[in-house]
């Protein structure tokens, strides 16, 4: 009975607060009163002129325009308008209507009306908000790692997922049930939550998580010839997995970007899941490159890199001690054919040139169609997050020109994937405030022209204002994933049943022959040597 009585207090309370917030807006009259302006309302975060999937969650925002009541209408061709009264600034828009209104108006035009009441009693209505519900849809979720911007609270890390339809996130895996490992190089098979693949450094759940057809294992890449992988791009056929392998170096700056990150090597490499092996060619682990960022062509047939001279090339002598040109590095746009058949590889080629661009070109992304390649360019180096001037390029690779998209802004532009369907592309993009990265999307339309970005909406408006992690690697994805945190952490301490890597006979074999000369070299020097005495 005294929960009863408690239920009806509560309903009744909630009824009390409808029916005084729907009378205190009786007296708006959009025939009187309405002072109409030619400028477009400050809201926050900015959603004007803007190409909207047909399935995305509500865009929330903040009216930053002073007042004491608001009006907001949101309507199209077809469904009724919504309507939101409010006295506070932020609009927050009901779920339901949002959904009926964008799906029964896919392809047209979505108005927004904003009308703020001053202290003077009168309304001002700003000029429409003239948004597009694109025919094109998303793909539901995004995975993405949550870390703190300072990099000694790199143990307060996770990779986590959104609803990219409504507001709902969850962790696909933390490291506070993984002993505060590092997590990172989070990628999806063909934007399917079922087969992926994250790595973790520290502790005794370091290693290799592969999801295959949702069942989880742990691998260790590390072989004699390589460390353990990162930067992965799962082939097609779903067999094969190439990473690159890093060794690298964090260090700081007196003025100016506080910290860089630099490879003193790094080699591709290819992972068979089905042989568990590792193999390569010499052409993309040689020792007198720097290979990095893998990602294959859709159809297989290529696998695209990134690609710097030695990094002994950029050591020279100052005044008897060892200097470093480190922003002379610059990565070139490679690629390579494979024969996934024999297990072959053609002969590496050069698609787009640092010295033709005097940029760094790195993290290359083929589209779902094979025609273009989104990369990130900067000044130097293969850590774009880090500096302000990193853009999102494009290239044609019927043509191979490349032009640096209208998405782009002043601060640090990096990390994008593409949609399943190739009509949208997420990035991380620090505008906001130059620290911070935050997800953005953006419309790719057949002709390869893009849309202004719009950042990725939350319930609270406001929530940006107070959240300080960084959104890294976005990877939008065709549904959740299903494995369970607890069953990833479970198979990431399963060492018993880790799968170590063994390394292909020819490339064990290449090792020998290296060795081989090495000595051989050595052993000459000495002759020549005892020669001379």
């Amino acid at each position: 009975m005294f929960k009863l009585l408690i239920y009806i207090q509560v309903f009744f309370f909630s009824l009390l607060i409808i029916i005084t917030a729907s009378c205190s807006y009786s007296n708006f009259d959009a025939d009187n009163n309405i002072n109409e302006v030619t400028e477009y309302p400050v809201m926050d975060p900015d959603y004007i002129n803007v190409e909207i999937p047909p399935n995305i969650a509500p865009l929330n925002f903040i009216i930053k325009e002073q007042g004491t009541d608001y009006y907001i209408k949101i309507y199209s061709i077809n469904e009724d308008p919504i309507e939101i009264y409010s006295r506070e600034s932020k609009i927050k828009i009901p779920i339901n209507q949002w959904k009926n209104i964008l799906t029964k108006n896919t392809g047209n035009e979505l108005a927004f009306d904003i009308y703020v009441k001053g202290d003077n009693e009168n309304w001002k209505k700003y000029k429409s908000i003239k948004n597009s519900i694109s025919k094109d849809p998303i793909d539901s979720h995004i995975a993405y790692r949550l870390i703190m911007p300072a990099y000694n609270y790199w143990n307060e890390i996770g990779i986590h997922q959104r609803n990219l339809e409504n507001f709902n996130e969850s962790p696909i895996l933390i490291n506070k049930i993984t002993g505060q490992s590092c997590m990172n190089c989070h990628n999806f098979r063909g934007n399917d939550p079922d087969n992926m693949v994250l790595h973790l450094r520290a502790g005794d759940a370091s290693g290799t998580l592969l999801v295959k057809d949702g069942k989880p294992r742990k691998i260790n890449t590390s072989t004699d010839f390589n460390k353990a992988g990162a930067y992965p791009s799962w082939h097609p056929n779903g067999n094969q997995i190439a990473f690159s392998a890093n060794d690298l170096i964090l260090f700081f700056h007196a003025k100016g970007v506080a910290r860089d990150v630099l490879d003193k090597g790094s080699d591709i490499i290819v992972y068979d899941i089905k042989k568990n092996m590792v193999t390569t060619s010499p052409q993309i682990s040689g020792s007198e490159r720097m290979e990095n960022f893998p990602w294959w062509s859709p159809d297989g047939k290529y696998l695209y890199y990134s690609s710097a001279p030695g990094f002994n090339t950029y050591v020279s002598d100052v005044n008897g001690e060892g200097h470093l040109d480190y922003d002379s590095i610059r990565y070139d746009l490679m690629r390579i054919p494979y024969d996934e058949k024999n297990g072959e590889w053609g002969q590496a080629e050069t698609i787009l040139s640092a010295e033709k661009t005097g940029l760094t070109i790195l993290e290359p992304r083929i589209s779902p169609d094979g025609r273009y390649a989104l990369v990130t360019m900067g000044r130097y180096g293969n850590f774009p997050i880090y500096l302000p001037d990193s853009d999102v390029y494009l290239i044609d690779l019927n043509t191979f020109g490349y032009r640096r998209l209208e998405c782009n802004s002043d601060d640090s532009d990096s990390f994008h994937s593409w949609s399943s369907n190739g009509r949208w592309f997420a990035f991380a993009s620090k505008r906001r405030d130059g620290e911070l990265g935050r997800i953005y999307f953006s419309h790719f339309n057949e002709n390869g022209r893009v849309g202004k970005p719009f950042l990725m909406p939350q319930e609270d408006p406001a929530f940006y204002n107070t959240f300080f992690k960084n959104y890294n690697v976005p990877e939008l994805i065709k549904g959740p994933v299903t494995v369970s945190p607890q069953e990833l952490a479970r198979t990431a301490y399963d060492n018993d049943n880790m799968l170590k890597a063994q390394l292909d006979p020819k490339v064990q074999a290449r090792i020998k022959n290296n060795e081989l000369e090495k000595n051989k070299q050595n052993q000459d020097k000495d002759d020549h040597f005892h020669s001379q005495q």
